[in-house]
């Protein structure tokens, strides 16, 4: 799947970065004609259009023009803002509303149910009815979805897509590249400054506050035009990276997540086009090529140039190192326990995988470079290691990072050829992996065997992320009702 295009240039149509709905434009539309004892024709004939394009347009059916709407709001006696409200007029339409929409939705279109028709004589406790249910619906397949399997399965998914395309995606390069000329930058680290004249070109405003919802990184208040960030600093989430986050998600268009697979690729997508933002394409590449020349490529160089973490550096070097500089590579960040956090690859080294070719959650090889890197004492430089796998031998590169779950380890590799190309490939450290045999490190040996076998009984950490489904909900893991009353304070605030 590509990434989502941007909202179209405006015409003459209403768009959808006028952020207005159809079905609730229908509504009020036809509660303002009712209250004015108009029949559909007499409308119509009002504003020179006819009585069955007029019903489609209070059906939701169909998007009027902005010339219709400046008509339409003539002859009822009010202004297009009033007809372009979010809100639904009254609490039966709101129903009527809730209930249309989800019929839309994909979920319900899965079922292969009849679609329900509302007229005026639909009871409104019947509306009542058939709204509570499809929540009730929509919730449980929502929670049903967001299991770990699923999760693995969506990661495997993407996994695939990113390996297809070199982790490259033009279109996102050219998106950002649009809005980094659209504010004069064109050299150097992206300041905070000039992050916030993006969100401004935008028309949104920047707000630090002390009570954002603990399960959310921002709040994008749409109707607003807000980016709300916390004004707690962590190094988990640096303020620029997630302001360019949430602009991300706004410039791309992202909606709703369908299920835990689009979630998963909408945050993949916004994290590729902030990154592209704060090291863009042009002198990232650049800068890369040059070190290349000189056989001294080196991600903490990167790192540096462009003042941002390793981890965010290392992955824009996968996004740039196949498609501008022709090199195959992967990338592991690995728990000190030796589990897999995240994973890329197009280089075919064999990460461990589980039935589904799911690799979180799975242990890397203890003789691996981003297993080793745990022993070394020196943490300040990177260390580097070739290994002979089963796959080839791969020369890495890795660093290790503290996080407030613990200490990861983030490593590129390369194939053994490429090694020439990058800082540290006269490194002496050399390992062999032996991996998937289990004798390699996951059969304790003849000896210890022998001498602890059946004399051993250790007590696991029970991981019970993995006993549970992932956090239910649209967004998974994020509170709504926090994240709507904090908006509502905001706005009541003001």
């Amino acid at each position: 799947m590509s990434p989502r295009p941007p909202a179209p240039a405006p015409t003459d149509d209403v768009t959808a970065a006028e952020s207005w709905d159809a079905v609730v434009l229908g509504r009020r539309l036809r509660h303002l004609r009712t209250e004015r004892n108009l029949t559909l024709d007499a409308l119509a004939e009002r504003v020179g259009a006819t009585g069955s394009h007029l019903s489609l347009v209070e059906n939701g059916r169909r998007e009027p023009k902005l010339s219709l709407l400046a008509e339409l709001a003539s002859a009822l006696g009010t202004g297009v803002d009033e007809l372009l409200s979010a809100e639904a007029p009254t609490r039966r339409a709101a129903l009527e509303i809730a209930v249309e929409k989800s019929q839309r939705a994909p979920h319900y279109a899965a079922l292969g149910l009849p679609q329900v028709k509302i007229s005026p004589r639909t009871p409104t406790d019947v509306l009542e009815v058939i709204a509570g249910l499809q929540q009730e619906l929509r919730r449980r397949m929502e929670e049903q979805a967001a299991t770990p399997e699923e999760a693995r399965r969506a990661n495997v998914e993407l996994r695939e897509e990113m390996k297809s395309r070199g982790n490259h995606y033009p279109e996102l390069e050219r998106q950002a590249q649009q809005l980094l000329d659209a504010v004069g930058h064109s050299d150097g680290p992206l300041s905070h400054h000039a992050a916030a004249d993006i969100a401004e070109h935008l028309g949104f405003s920047v707000h630090l506050v002390s009570g954002l919802p603990h399960s959310t990184r921002s709040v994008t208040d749409l109707k607003n035009r807000r980016f709300y960030l916390s004004r707690a600093r962590t190094p988990n989430h640096e303020p620029r990276s997630v302001l360019l986050q949430a602009i991300g998600a706004y410039v791309l268009n992202q909606g709703e997540p369908e299920d835990y697979s689009d979630f998963l690729r909408q945050r993949v997508y916004t994290n590729y086009f902030a990154a592209a933002l704060l090291m863009p394409q042009k002198q990232a590449v650049r800068f890369l090529r040059g070190a290349k020349e000189r056989r001294d490529l080196a991600i903490e160089d990167l790192r540096d140039v462009f003042g941002v973490s390793y981890e965010s550096a290392a992955h824009r070097f996968t996004n740039l190192a196949t498609e501008h500089l022709g090199i195959r590579c992967h990338f592991q960040k690995v728990h000190e326990s030796g589990i897999i956090h995240k994973a890329y690859e197009n280089d075919e080294v064999t990460f461990p995988s589980d039935h589904i070719g799911a690799i979180e959650g799975q242990q890397v090889c203890r003789y691996w470079t981003s297993r080793e890197v745990f022993g070394v004492s020196d943490h300040f430089r990177a260390f580097n290691q070739y290994t002979d796998t089963p796959s080839g031998t791969f020369w890495c590169t890795a660093v290790v990072e503290g996080h407030s779950s613990g200490l990861y380890s983030l490593s590129i590799g390369v194939p053994f050829d490429d090694a020439r190309w990058f800082r540290g490939k006269d490194t002496t450290s050399r390992s062999i992996s032996r991996c998937p045999d289990p004798t390699c490190c996951r059969l304790p040996s003849p000896e210890l065997e022998s001498a602890w076998g059946g004399n051993a009984w250790p007590a696991a950490r029970a991981n019970a992320h993995l006993l549970a489904a992932m956090p239910s909900g649209a967004f998974p893991g994020v509170n709504e009702v926090e994240v709507f009353e904090f908006l509502q304070q905001q706005a009541d605030r003001d």
